[in-house]
């Protein structure tokens, strides 16, 4: 797997733990990795980049979730497809680094892998919607 890949989904579990302990995204972090075992720095590098760009501009991220999402209320969505969201929508928005291509690819491969089988076109759809208006 690539560390990008495996920072996307480590950050989805810190962010998941999150959501569910409602700790802050520093303590989060650290508790992952006091688990974890082995860690490859960059793998590190970019998962903390991830969570701490998500928490610091949830705010925004949600609300162009939400207006991006026809029909579907943030709270109504399944935890692990808000998530998936949040990482790609920061990394569409916060990161010019990363292509927009790569960015959604690699959330609706997460979603397929960790969401039920419709999340996977949930979340091409509500990214699609915003790189069009990005784009825009």
């Amino acid at each position: 797997m690539r560390k990008r890949t495996m920072a996307r989904e480590i950050a989805l579990k810190i962010l998941y733990a999150m959501e569910m302990t409602k700790e802050a995204a520093e303590e989060s972090i650290e508790n992952y990795w006091e688990h974890a075992g082995e860690k490859d720095e960059p793998v590190v590098d970019f998962t903390s980049a991830l969570v701490v760009g998500v928490s610091k501009n949830m705010d925004k991220i949600d609300g162009i979730l939400s207006e991006s999402a026809d029909n579907w209320k943030l709270a109504r969505m399944a935890v692990i497809d808000r998530n998936i969201l949040r990482i790609a929508c920061f990394e569409l928005l916060f990161l010019p680094d990363v292509p927009p291509k790569v960015a959604i690819n690699e959330a609706i491969d997460m979603a397929k892998k960790y969401g039920d089988k419709d999340s996977g076109k949930f979340v091409n759809g509500i990214l699609d919607r915003i790189k069009r208006s990005k784009d825009a």
